[in-house]
C-alpha cells in the first residue's frame, strides 16, 4: 500500500514537472514567432 502512495505521488510531481517545461517552451516559441513576424512586417513597411 505504501509503495503504490508513494508512485502516485512520483507520478504526479513528474507530470507537473513536464507541465511546466512545456509551458516555458511554449511561450519562447510564441516569443519568437512574434519576433519573426514583427520583423518581417517592418521590413515589408506594413506597419508604417
Amino acid at each position: 500500500m505504501e509503495k503504490q502512495k508513494k508512485q502516485g505521488i512520483l507520478n504526479i510531481k513528474n507530470s507537473k514537472g513536464i507541465t511546466l517545461v512545456a509551458l516555458v517552451v511554449t511561450i519562447i516559441i510564441m516569443l519568437i514567432l512574434a519576433g519573426v513576424t514583427l520583423t518581417i512586417a517592418l521590413r515589408r513597411k506594413w506597419l508604417i
